[in-house]
């Protein structure tokens, strides 16, 4: 795959350079020449994002010489923000912000891919299941995601208009993941909605809803999307990453490295790694949604072929802000730093 190079925001590194604690909500220039690196994840928890605490854990970050903090935001709208507003140096989020982004004149990117697809999957309520059997029957029903302006709010719409529902006839109920989520559906206050492992396989094993659209393999996101929809990734700002390219280096190093030994561990001994309070459905189900999930992570980071076109075709198909404009895929990410592991 190709990498490319981009050259220095200037006027925006100035501004970093420049930018105080109290003027613009954090240091966005600390992470540089050994400082402390704040990296937000869209759910620490979520199975989709286990790389980040899994480098962690495994110590590899510290390997690299490198002090980072990783902070946790159940929607990665609200991770965006932060990282857009200059409190963190890097999201673990889905990729397909960075295209969102661009075209509201904000330049961020990729630099390490997670996985080629999106790990999501609807699941419909014991109570409606019968009436909602496909995204086809999606009209005038509830339906959860994370957070409003959020992947799973992205993917839900496309999913919706692909089956010929409007979006306006469907109602995105923000309902995070989890315990919210799994109540929303016991409650009614959602009819079906869009999560990830642990809590997928939480509904399953309480019995409370069932599985609609598989997106957690290579084969299910090529029958509910049309082809691989990489999703998440390390993105940071472009700015950043050009001004700091030593420490992107070291921050590719080490995720790179967790994704190599993740795909030579098994779930199990993977679950054994993260923080216990993870396996809230105990040490079994935790394994098994990671058994699950797992085959949506790459092994190398790099962005998968086809990929961004995919999202942008996605993306393109409800939301207005993309649906005429120019997005250049080419700096929505790089394999400059992964393509130089070792």
């Amino acid at each position: 795959m190709r990498s490319h190079l981009k050259a220095p925001a200037a006027a925006a590194a100035a501004l970093l350079a420049l930018c105080s604690l109290s003027a613009c909500g954090g240091d966005s220039s600390s992470g540089a020449n050994g400082g402390q690196i704040k990296i937000m994840v869209g759910g620490l928890d979520k199975v989709i994002y286990m790389p980040a605490m899994l480098t962690q854990k495994l110590g590899y970050f510290e390997a690299e010489g490198l002090d980072v903090q990783l902070l946790t935001e159940p929607a990665g709208v609200q991770a965006t923000t932060s990282l857009i507003s200059g409190d963190v140096q890097g999201v673990v989020g889905f990729y397909d912000h960075t295209l969102d982004l661009q075209v509201k004149g904000k330049e961020v990117e990729s630099v390490v891919q997670l996985s080629h697809t999106s790990g999501e999957v609807e699941v419909v309520s014991n109570a409606a299941a019968d009436e909602i059997k496909s995204p086809k029957d999606f009209s005038g029903k509830k339906l959860g995601v994370t957070g409003l302006g959020s992947s799973t709010d992205f993917l839900t719409k496309y999913l919706a208009v692909k089956n010929g529902v409007r979006t306006d006839r469907i109602t995105p109920v923000a309902v995070g993941a989890g315990q919210t989520f799994i109540s929303a559906l016991q409650q009614n206050s959602i009819q079906a909605g869009m999560t990830t492992d642990p809590t997928v396989t939480q509904i399953l094993d309480k019995k409370v809803g069932k599985v609609l659209v598989d997106m957690r393999t290579p084969e299910g996101s090529q029958e509910a999307l049309g082809g691989p929809y990489p999703s998440s990734s390390l993105y940071m700002n472009t700015s950043w990453v050009n001004g700091n390219k030593e420490t992107v280096q070291k921050l590719a190093n080490a995720f790179v490295r967790t994704l190599r030994w993740m795909d030579g561990h098994s779930p199990e001994e993977i679950a054994a790694k993260m923080p216990a309070d993870y396996a809230q459905g105990g040490k079994e189900l935790y394994a098994e949604a990671i058994r699950s999930t797992l085959p949506m992570f790459t092994t190398d980071g790099v962005m998968p072929k086809d990929g961004p076109e995919t999202v942008e075709r996605v993306l393109k198909a409800f939301n207005p802000n993309l649906k005429d404009a120019e997005v250049d895929l080419s700096r929505t990410y790089t394999t400059e730093f992964v393509e130089k592991v070792g």
